[in-house]
């Protein structure tokens, strides 16, 4: 850890105390690594579960024992969260209901937990005077402009109608029946509700938009490091498949594109957040990587032979399945087409660009994927040893 640090414009940092709220998951588990590896913050980690840190949490062997404060704490309904939040001096909120499939099935769950759970975070936070890191995602973009363009039109092809931008991009959603878009709305006026804090009451804030972000511990492999119940993401769900050697399935046809970025690379972008506020504050940042864009089938053709490198076992007779939207997620699924991050603004401000490539990303979560699928069966097939 570097004992002395600077920020973009060569000002010392001082250390700060840092209430991380979604502490225990996946991106949470990462950004609580690099801050304790690499700076002298401190984190009041708050959480339901805390398995994905309990790496981090053990002070008798560990350098930053006296920097990390678990505390379990649902922010629905804890009269502790204000008090966390004045101790801090700076807050990031990480806490959200995520899994496409609950969007549908769940959006009453999922707008509240989106919504509804997170205005007293940025209540507390606009009272108090502390700043607040807030993450949404990129679906507040909804569908693209070009997807609403004839299909023969020549102006498919001009990346201009598909480049998401900050502060440009309309935000299109589905019409209200496809409870799809619940998840997408709630974060949407969560971000309005703090921009508008920002401009009445002079919240410092730096709303961040998630573009896939992928790696080891990611949420979630289901009866794995997650529940059974639920859908997960598209490269969770794909992981699953293959780790127990079924066809990956793709929604109708695997049209829709995606980009992926490393979590590594992500939480790089999130510390220089944290430690350049003069930079950061009133600003939403998209976070992926432009270059690393696939179609779904595409992103299953390369995790399929990316598996098989990592495991050793031969390739399924039958790799993928085609399902409809409404047989996979249910009633009142929709989509977007493309989602592609402009990166203007982040790489102005912070400078920040992404690094690694969607091979090497896959391969990275496929092989730690890969060994802790193979941990749990064994411990799952061991017998008790008879005394």
């Amino acid at each position: 850890m570097a004992t002395e640090r600077f920020d973009l414009d060569g000002r010392p940092i001082k250390p700060m105390t840092i209430c991380m709220i979604g502490a225990g998951g996946f991106i949470g588990s990462h950004l609580c690594e690099k801050i304790l590896n690499e700076t002298p913050h401190k984190i009041l980690a708050l959480d339901v579960y805390n398995d994905k840190i309990k790496h981090l949490l053990d002070p008798e062997s560990l350098p930053w024992g006296d920097r990390i404060q678990f505390h379990r704490i649902n922010i629905k309904h804890d009269s502790r969260l204000e008090g966390l939040i004045k101790m801090s001096d700076l807050i990031i909120n990480l806490a959200a209901i995520c899994t496409p499939a609950d969007y549908n099935t769940r959006p009453l769950d999922t707008i509240y937990s989106n919504f509804i759970d997170a205005l007293p975070v940025v209540k507390y936070c606009s009272e108090n005077g502390k700043r607040l890191i807030h993450f949404s995602t990129c679906e507040v973009y909804g569908k693209t402009i070009g997807s609403f363009l004839p299909k023969d039109s020549p102006l498919r092809q001009d990346p201009a109608y598909y480049a998401l931008k900050e502060d440009v991009s309309p935000c299109i959603f589905g019409s209200i029946e496809k409870q799809r878009w619940s998840y997408a709305c709630a974060k949407q006026l969560i971000e309005r509700l703090i921009y508008a804090e920002g401009a009445e009451n002079g919240l410092e804030f730096t709303i961040v938009r998630p573009f896939n972000w992928i790696g080891p511990r990611m949420d979630f492999i289901p009866g794995i490091d997650g529940p059974n119940e639920g859908v997960p993401r598209v490269l969770a769900c794909f992981s699953n498949n293959l780790l127990r050697r079924e066809p990956l399935k793709l929604v109708d046809g695997g049209q829709s594109q995606r980009t992926f970025v490393y979590i590594k690379d992500a939480i790089e972008a999130v510390l220089l957040m944290i430690e350049n506020p003069a930079r950061a504050n009133g600003h939403i940042f998209n976070v992926g990587n432009p270059h690393n864009e696939v179609t779904v089938r595409q992103l299953a053709e390369m995790m399929t032979e990316v598996y098989a490198n990592v495991s050793g076992e031969s390739a399924l007779e039958i790799p993928t399945v085609d399902v409809s939207s409404r047989e996979f997620y249910g009633e009142g699924y929709d989509d977007s087409d493309k989602r592609i991050p402009d990166m203007t603004i982040i790489n102005r401000q912070l400078g920040w660009n992404p690094k690694t490539s969607l091979w090497d990303l896959l391969e990275s979560t496929l092989t730690y994927q890969h060994r802790t699928y193979a941990e749990a069966v064994k411990k799952a097939v061991a017998k008790p040893t008879s005394s």
